[in-house]
């Protein structure tokens, strides 16, 4: 088999929030979203990142399976945006696979469904997909895209028997609204492998990052989300 290069922007090697149990987590570079919340903006720019081959990526992670495994835990790609690396996941997937790990991916799910991306799925047991707005105007004023794709990523998922973990980053004045949040729980009404709803509360700590680099932080005048907020769209949602 092959020994394809992908670009990593960091690891987690003891993740507890990614995906059940204890994770490896890959935070992949690039990403084509602008997400105005984005609290990785260095993981934007697909020419940098560390460069590494899938076999020596694989061992890696070998070092901590006698951790991972009994925790009922595995393996998550995240990024940045991993599906932009599908080559290189679908061989990581595959040599992971071997080893009997539990493959998870975080994904705005915001990419044409190929065949490549297909095949990819077909050697994921868990998808965390990131819902960034369920208005598709809305969306597109958040992070640059309207969301028609990632929702039909969603229903792909459930058609084809890959469950799935729908998350959201909840945002005062943005992704919190009651009309949207009962459109986002009519929507989910319709998938059949949702396993878990998670609501992420919006939070400004990435703002230091965007001013690092440069950058106009853009919510600088949205504040961070209590669990008074979260709970509320809980009770909307219906979810506990």
């Amino acid at each position: 088999m092959s020994n394809t290069i992908g670009k990593i922007h960091s690891f987690e090697s003891f993740g507890t929030v990614d995906g059940p149990g204890i994770r490896f987590v890959i935070f992949m570079q690039g990403c084509h979203l602008k997400c105005k919340y984005c609290h990785n903006r260095d993981t934007w720019n697909l020419n940098c990142g560390e460069l590494i081959h899938t076999d020596e990526l694989v061992s890696r992670i070998l070092k901590y399976q006698n951790y991972i495994k009994p925790s009922g835990g595995g393996v998550t790609v995240s990024g940045g945006e991993p599906l932009l690396q599908v080559d290189f996941l679908i061989e990581l997937f595959t040599k992971l696979k071997e080893y009997d790990f539990h493959l998870a991916i975080d994904t705005s799910g915001m990419v044409e469904l190929t065949d490549k991306i297909k095949k990819l799925l077909s050697l994921t047991d868990l998808v965390l997909l990131d819902i960034k707005h369920i208005d598709k105007e809305k969306c597109k004023e958040l992070v640059g895209f309207t969301n028609e794709k990632e929702l039909n990523f969603a229903k792909y998922l459930s058609d084809n028997n890959i469950k799935m973990w729908i998350r959201q980053v909840l945002i005062p004045t943005i992704t919190d609204s009651k009309d949207d949040l009962l459109k986002l729980k009519e929507f989910i009404s319709t998938l059949k492998t949702v396993e878990k709803i998670e609501l992420l509360p919006y939070h400004n700590s990435g703002r230091f990052k965007w001013e690092h680099l440069g950058y106009t932080y853009p919510l600088s005048d949205i504040r961070n989300a209590t669990s008074d907020d979260i709970n509320r769209a809980k009770e909307i949602l219906g979810i506990n």
